[in-house]
């Protein structure tokens, strides 16, 4: 695996393991590289009430803004299971928040990466912060 890709793997696999899924039973990790080279990574927090539960790419995003990074760089999801698992629908807005339409997704298992994604291949023709400006 490139070293690169090792460092987001590492992080968000070892915060996958603090995932609270009592109901999914489906631990999600995600990490997030900034501008500056910064790695922050977060896992899944469910909810009783569903709606309020968060997703491991949010949680990354949310420590990273908490930090007072704004660019995303690089990403990686880790989740269990044989396919490959991207990130929801709400994620990949909130990562082109932060992040450009070139920007690489990698979704990797337990193994590592499996494959990668560009934001625009997620989430195309996508409405981000520049629409407003």
């Amino acid at each position: 695996m490139v070293p690169a890709i090792r460092e987001l793997f590492d992080a968000a696999l070892a915060v996958q393991a603090n995932a609270h899924v009592p109901y999914s039973r489906f631990p999600v990790g995600a990490a997030v590289r900034t501008a500056s080279g910064r790695v922050f990574a977060g896992c899944n927090v469910e909810n009783a009430a569903f709606p309020e539960g968060i997703c491991a790419e949010a949680s990354a995003i949310a420590a990273m803004v908490s930090a007072g990074a704004r660019e995303i760089v690089e990403v990686l999801t880790v989740a269990d299971g044989d396919g490959v698992t991207t990130c929801c629908g709400g994620c990949r807005q909130k990562l082109r928040e932060f992040a450009g339409p070139d920007v690489p997704v990698h979704a990797a298992g337990p193994e590592g990466a499996r494959a990668t994604f560009t934001v625009a291949e997620l989430l195309p023709t996508s409405f981000g912060p520049e629409h407003l400006r």
